[in-house]
């Protein structure tokens, strides 16, 4: 498999992704490949370029996605990516959602391979950084393996070196978003024969993923695998990921000294004039799976907590945290007066 910084990444995700929450996965891991939120040409072209550009030096190494179908509107927003110093260009194949059909990209991109051949030429054409592809393994009833296998195909005679896979089929009518991350089955094996079909070519694969173990078999076949939802619910599986896929011999931090950082950063960001919750919003799941992360997350959802910018608030949430030693201790009096 291909030597690739992006060995790990965490998906471009619509709402989520930007650049508090980048720079909350970036507390979590050095090396994890980040993607922004997708872009519209359209947004930057008549819009607020840095409102929609603008990041900050930690968190780096980082990908612009777009989302676009004409070749020299994309060749011009990617010029702009690469001019604000990002690491990566990719191109929205994927996006089901029917605003995005409406645009004319996304999913419905697949059905048109030489016009994002067009496109990705036009944009390899304009900037010296990777341009990339993420894209489904199918559209609407298309199950075989020829579709996405000639998509990829066409593509990559374009320049394409790096196709990332999400492994579903998209629905383009009759199901949400939502509905197209999780009803559509599943075909690791599709982004696998890609690998054997393209070898010189970088296949990340994408969908479903929870867990290091699973990133670990996957790894057995693909270049590099892209984490989703599961990140960002459950953020602290990024805090293994250095050390498993990158080789650190720094150790992951604990949540603890992780909140610590975040306080730090809360703090920085006030001073710029940042809205807590902005932030908050994205740190909810540190402590999945901890006793009392229920508490936790309640606390620092609290609207008129956050809206006073007061970060205290990270203190009252602690204390709904319970450590072992705590449970254990709680257990022993209860045990203890049933028998009183």
């Amino acid at each position: 498999m291909k030597s690739t910084p992006r060995r790990i990444s965490v998906a471009p995700m619509m709402d989520w992704t930007d650049s508090r929450c980048r720079s909350f996965h970036r507390m979590l891991s050095r090396h994890a490949w980040l993607y922004t939120e997708m872009v519209t040409t359209g947004a930057l072209i008549y819009g607020d370029v840095a409102r929609h550009l603008a990041f900050t030096a930690d968190e780096a190494p980082i990908a612009l996605q777009l989302g676009g179908s004409e070749p020299g509107d994309l060749a011009r927003s990617a010029k702009l990516g690469e001019q604000w110093g990002y690491d990566e260009i990719n191109l929205n194949c994927g996006c089901p959602s029917e605003r995005v059909q409406r645009g004319a990209f996304g999913a419905c991109l697949m059905n048109e391979p030489q016009l994002v051949a067009d496109c990705v030429k036009a944009m390899r054409d304009a900037v010296s950084i990777p341009v990339t592809v993420k894209h489904r393994i199918g559209v609407d009833a298309v199950e075989d393996y020829g579709f996405v296998r000639d998509f990829v195909g066409t593509v990559a005679e374009a320049g394409c070196e790096v196709f990332i896979v999400h492994a579903r089929n998209a629905i383009l009518k009759g199901l949400s978003p939502k509905e197209n991350r999780e009803i559509p089955p599943l075909k690791y094996d599709y982004a696998y024969q890609l690998k054997r079909d393209f070898p010189a070519l970088e296949i990340i694969l994408n969908g479903g993923v929870k867990t290091l173990d699973e990133v670990e078999r996957h790894l057995q076949h693909v270049d590099g695998v892209m984490l989703g939802r599961e990140a960002y619910h459950n953020p602290y599986v990024l805090a293994g990921v250095d050390a498993r896929f990158y080789g650190s011999s720094t150790p992951p931090p604990s949540r603890e000294a992780v909140e610590i950082q975040l306080i730090e950063y809360c703090a920085t960001e006030l001073a710029r004039g940042t809205a807590l919750g902005t932030i908050t919003r994205h740190v909810l799941g540190l402590y999945h799976g901890v006793a009392g992360a229920r508490g936790w997350r309640r606390i620092l959802s609290d609207s008129k907590r956050l809206a006073a910018g007061d970060l205290t608030i990270f203190d009252e949430a602690r204390q709904h945290l319970r450590t072992p030693s705590k449970i254990l201790e709680q257990g022993t009096r209860q045990t203890s007066s049933v028998f009183v």
